[in-house]
């Protein structure tokens, strides 16, 4: 059996982090030996030290902001337990762990070093010498990167443009969900509603993102406002938490949305809220493919959402849902209104699109495919 090591920054409730849970405890117990690895302490922690046969390490130090003093330190406890583990493979997520994890990888001597693409860690927010020096950073790491996994066609040809690899070193393999377990989700909408706080005869459009820049949910709240103009109707909910929340709650109020936007924190019946939603919206400034858009899409909920990396790889205009550019709130909130005055038509049958690519069950198969292809390979020679 050979040992495989995911090294991930901050296990929160994230598409990254929930996927890379479950690979770990889903990979084929047969061939690979799950070892998992993260940073900060996150939401998720206690599920990760609860996985059965997944060796789980935290190195406190592994953290998201630029601390060069932690990163060093963070690189060299990362290289410590690799020199002590001896995985055939190390494999990283996020942009943090997959700086510092590629670096203690080539340290402790990995012979297969692979990095999945969630988006890029090179942001439109960021000052331009920040983009240019994290760029140079990945371009180094990158010459040594075994393997590379996007989660979209964008991102993958982003990686061509920018030179970090070649377009044979990297594969599309989507972030999945389950989708079949989606798809079954049913629940007692009025009672459901009722137990969120919410009017159970009266439409509901909602978020599911942590509020933090990233994610821009203050555009969600100006959203909100623009329908309510029109249309009094309506309810909004969010689900999710983070250090933007003192700033949304007092959006909120300043906008009179204190009674019509319900924030439900962090949940874990994400599904069952789903299912009371008529329109999902996604206010993102930047993405590598929004699982949240799978997860809506996969249960005929259609989407207002911004055109990030990935997302006219799932969401088509008029079909399942409407893209707008990051920021335009207006756009947005017109288009919710579109969707809610003829979500009965859209939603009459499942035109989600959303194939057997996007399962989470293929995700982990065609990972597994990739490490034995690449083992044999590389252990051969």
């Amino acid at each position: 059996m050979h040992r495989i090591c995911h090294i991930i920054t901050k296990l929160e409730l994230g598409g990254a982090q929930q996927n890379t849970l479950y690979t770990v405890s889903h990979l084929n117990r047969a061939k690979f030996l799950p070892v998992l690895i993260t940073g900060e302490p996150g939401i998720l922690d206690d599920e990760a030290r609860a996985l059965p046969g997944v060796a789980f390490f935290q190195v406190h130090s592994l953290v998201r902001e630029i601390r060069p003093l932690k990163d060093c330190y963070a690189v060299w406890k990362l290289t410590t337990i690799l020199r002590k583990l001896r995985p055939v493979v190390v494999h990283t997520h996020s942009s943090k762990a997959g700086i510092l994890g590629r670096i203690a990888a080539l340290l402790a001597g990995v012979p297969i070093v692979i990095h999945s693409i969630h988006g890029y860690g090179l942001t439109p927010v960021q000052h331009p010498l920040l983009r240019r020096i994290l760029l140079g950073l990945e371009r180094l790491v990158s010459k040594k990167t075994t393997r590379f996994f996007s989660v979209s066609e964008a991102n993958r040809r982003q990686g061509i443009a920018w030179k970090l690899f070649s377009p044979d070193r990297c594969a599309v393999i989507r972030s999945g969900v389950d989708l079949e377990a989606l798809r079954r989700t049913s629940v007692d909408k009025p009672s459901k509603k009722r137990d969120l706080g919410l009017d159970p005869f009266r439409p509901v459009v909602g978020m599911v993102a942590p509020m933090k820049r990233q994610k821009a949910p203050l555009d969600f709240v100006r959203v909100a406002a623009r329908v309510r103009l029109t249309n009094s109707d309506i309810q909004f909910v969010m689900v999710g938490d983070g250090e933007l929340r003192p700033d949304v709650e007092q959006e909120r109020a300043r906008l009179g949305l204190s009674q019509a936007l319900h924030l439900l924190g962090w949940r874990r019946d994400v599904p069952e809220i789903l299912r009371c939603l008529d329109v999902f919206v996604l206010t993102s400034l930047w993405e590598g493919l929004p699982r949240a858009y799978l997860e809506a899409l996969a249960m005929a909920i259609p989407v207002v959402g911004t055109r990030v990396d990935g997302a006219e790889e799932v969401v088509k205009d008029g079909v399942n849902g409407f893209l707008l550019e990051p920021g335009d709130v207006d756009g947005m909130a017109a288009k919710v209104q579109v969707l809610l005055a003829h979500h009965a038509v859209l939603s009459q049958s499942d035109h989600s699109g959303l194939g057997r690519e996007f399962d989470i069950r293929e995700m982990v198969r065609r990972q597994e495919e990739e490490y034995q292809r690449l083992i044999d390979t590389v252990l051969s020679h």
